[in-house]
């Protein structure tokens, strides 16, 4: 395994001249690899995460949860994250 990804979405809110609020939606890539997990903002070594949870939406998509050595960081995500998470476990089982 060399790489594994899942896209987030990050809503970025902007007030234009006439003070009319506009929100942009941008995608990032979660990735994974080896050495760790990185985001847009952050990186992670693999041994300060300490699990990845996930929180469903009825209306689709849902909320990924890193718990780190930092705290928990959430990410807005649409797509199936089992694959993802499953490969984080294999990934900690292996460096433990």
């Amino acid at each position: 395994m060399s790489e594994h990804s899942i896209v987030y979405i990050e809503i970025e809110r902007q007030i234009d001249f006439y003070f009319q609020q506009k929100q942009i939606e941008l995608q990032y890539e979660l990735r994974l690899n080896m050495e760790g997990i990185k985001s847009a903002r952050h990186q992670f070594e693999l041994q300060h995460v300490h699990d990845v949870s996930h929180k469903r939406f009825s209306f689709g998509g849902g909320i990924l949860y890193l718990h780190t050595n930092q705290g928990v960081f959430s990410y807005k995500i649409q797509d199936d994250p089992d694959p993802f998470i499953q490969t984080f476990k294999s990934l900690k089982i292996r460096n433990l």
